[in-house]
């Protein structure tokens, strides 16, 4: 009893020898800042986050918090040269036990209703238990894990300092210390840490990926499709992604079950990131790009109704919630090709793939339009481009912004495009006064319109308003962090966050610099864990913009309507 008696009259411990590098026991200002980011991490963002990822970016946010207020205390303390005495101390601990527990409790809880409350705004089920307990174990791991390694580090550069000393004048010492501390730290996380490490096994786990062939999938029996009979492309060589585009392209007979109209067996063509073509080839962008016009030409895609240039995503994927729509709508009387820039996740290829996704889509569509302008303009299919997510990124690279687009071709469809995506930043920037950055309108809406909830916003700005052909169609939920995400995060609040909100973004929300950083950047990795149209999910949307965009002739709302529903209740084929 009499020890429990000690440690609350002097809730902290006092390192024994003032000579010691690594203090015992935190910093009370850095252990303020901590807990402070910590609560404030709690706050609800885009998408609602399971109690795991909730630990992490709380621990996260917490040592980010712990470190700030280090720096802080740490200049206080030179200017101010006060310490408080040991009875003022321990009060100071004694009232952030007491008040940090209780908080946090509190908080906890609040933050457990906010995000009920955004599960049922995006339509989830109630979650399970938002476990207090294993959030705040996870965060002070993870903040003690981070605390730990900042205090090795200076222990290191201490060491080194004294080692230094022995040859040079101490502020010499302290400079190149502290200066070969850094590049160590640098060149330890992003050449040993993420290059040979994180990179290195997520690109080893890929190519295994690469190499394999989803089950369900065969090699295609139609010519009309890379892989197939008489392609210049071996099954082989397709990738995993390419192997699942071309495998599972619906057959003519498959499209007249659905439509009862008759119909052709569709064209696909699909070059992937591992095409012989590519390693030899001064500029495999370019090579792989003639391949695919050459395999365009085998097939007949000029002599189809429809010619779509698709983006893919960093692994290859072609969303097939986008293409199998434009293939229904037109009875199979198209063709879709797409160049793989790489085999790594998204993910990966936003950090170190993201030019060559711009580099390789921009090849592809400069040398499929240069075949396609050749051709007589009323016997020539209609060409559209496509992309999601990173492959919308690397489509609207390929056009010098959107008079360039709408002039070159006969309408986009883009999907879910990143922040940083080229013309969807002309566009907001340059957006109609009073509409909102998550749905913006752009020249009145006579040729580009965002759509969210596409049967009510594609109507916008009224549904007499003039919508001029070629069509662009952007759908874009406000509620996706993949759209929303970048680095202006840590110091700016977003137009996002000003009101009017979004429709399904919680009002509870709120900008902290740095916590919502974090809190954006947790939400991508989860951004899938919604269902359309919330997160990073679009479901049925694509056949709504296929309608607006190129429609078959006839095409009525009842024609999508019964399309959409296909699209709903079919079993996606990858």
């Amino acid at each position: 009893m009499r020890r429990v008696g000690d440690v609350v009259r002097k809730p902290y411990w006092e390192r024994s020898d003032s000579g010691y590098l690594v203090r015992r026991w935190p910093d009370f200002t850095a252990a303020c800042f901590g807990i402070c980011f910590f609560w404030l991490s709690l706050t609800p963002s885009l998408v609602p986050r399971p109690w795991l990822l909730q630990g992490v970016v709380g621990g996260i946010t917490a040592a980010i918090g712990y470190g700030i207020g280090s720096v802080v205390a740490t200049v206080c303390r030179a200017l101010l040269r006060w310490r408080p005495g040991e009875k003022t101390r321990a009060r100071l601990w004694q009232a952030y036990w007491i008040l940090g527990l209780v908080l946090t409790g509190w908080l906890i809880s609040e933050s457990d209703h906010s995000q009920r409350r955004l599960r049922e705004l995006q339509g989830l089920p109630p979650a399970t238990a938002w476990h207090a307990a294993a959030i705040i174990l996870i965060a002070v791991l993870l903040w003690a894990l981070f605390l730990l390694a900042a205090r090795g580090i200076r222990l290191g550069s201490r060491t080194l300092i004294r080692a230094l000393h022995r040859f040079v004048p101490l502020p010499v010492a302290v400079g190149l210390g502290l200066a070969l501390s850094a590049l160590i730290v640098t060149v330890g996380l992003r050449d040993v840490v993420f290059q040979r490490g994180v990179i290195d096994l997520a690109d080893r786990i890929a190519y295994e990926t690469n190499g394999g062939t989803k089950e369900g999938i065969h090699r295609p029996t139609s010519p009309l499709v890379s892989g197939g009979p008489g392609s210049l492309l071996r099954w082989q060589d397709l990738g995993f992604q390419g192997r699942n585009f071309a495998g599972s392209t619906p057959t003519g007979q498959q499209i007249t079950r659905q439509t009862g109209r008759p119909a052709k067996d569709p064209v696909r063509v699909y070059v992937s990131a591992s095409a012989p073509e590519a390693f030899s080839s001064r500029n495999p962008f370019e090579a792989k790009a003639r391949l695919a016009v050459r395999e365009l030409e085998r097939t007949g895609a000029f002599d189809r109704d429809v010619l779509a240039i698709a983006g893919t995503t960093g692994t290859g994927w072609v969303n097939a919630d986008i293409s199998e729509p434009l293939e229904y709508m037109h009875d199979g009387n198209t063709a879709i090709v797409a160049v793989q820039y790489s085999y790594l996740p998204s993910w990966v290829s936003f950090l170190v793939d993201k030019e060559r996704a711009a580099q390789a889509t921009r090849h592809l569509v400069d040398a499929v339009l240069a075949k396609w302008s050749a051709l007589p303009a009323d016997d020539r299919p209609r060409l559209v481009v496509t992309g999601e997510s990173l492959g919308g990124f690397a489509v609207e690279s390929s056009f010098d912004g959107v008079d360039d687009l709408l002039a070159r071709t006969d309408g986009a469809l883009i999907v879910g495009t990143p922040n940083f995506a080229p013309m969807s930043q002309e566009i907001r920037e340059h957006r109609d006064d009073g509409s909102p950055v998550w749905r913006p309108l752009y020249e009145e809406g006579r040729n580009v319109r965002f759509a969210q909830f596409p049967e009510r916003d594609l109507k916008r700005p009224s549904p007499d308003a003039a919508w001029n052909h070629p069509r662009v169609v952007y759908l874009q939920n406000a509620s996706d962090p993949v759209v929303w995400w970048s680095s202006d995060l840590l110091l700016h609040r977003p137009q996002w966050l000003r009101n009017p909100l979004g429709p399904d973004v919680t009002p509870a929300i709120r900008w902290f610099p740095v916590v919502t950083f974090w809190q954006t950047s947790v939400d991508m990795a989860v951004s899938y864990g919604v269902q359309a149209p919330h997160g990073h999910r679009y479901g049925t949307a694509p056949v709504d913009g296929w309608a607006a965009i190129v429609p078959r002739e006839g095409w009525t709302p009842q024609d999508t309507e019964k399309l959409r529903r296909h699209m709903e209740e079919r079993e996606s084929p990858y």
